[in-house]
């Protein structure tokens, strides 16, 4: 039960989960209101917002190992 906490608690978690809908409308619905390139702009946009916090929880990580 506290790995699905932490896990709702994800802000990586939740950014793939608005990518993951974002691509699945698209497949699902091709008349959706974006075009593929603006989701896959979304899509990349998403990625490095991702990598971003992966980065901040890892320097966290090591900054708390030092203290």
């Amino acid at each position: 039960m506290q790995k699905l906490k932490f896990l709702l608690a994800s802000r990586k978690f939740w950014a793939a989960l608005v990518g993951l809908v974002f691509v699945v409308l698209q497949a699902w619905n091709p008349d959706f209101p974006l075009e593929a390139e603006q989701v896959s702009n979304l899509i990349y946009v998403l990625v490095a917002y991702i990598l971003g916090v992966a980065l901040e929880d890892g320097a966290r990580s090591v900054q708390n190992r030092k203290d």
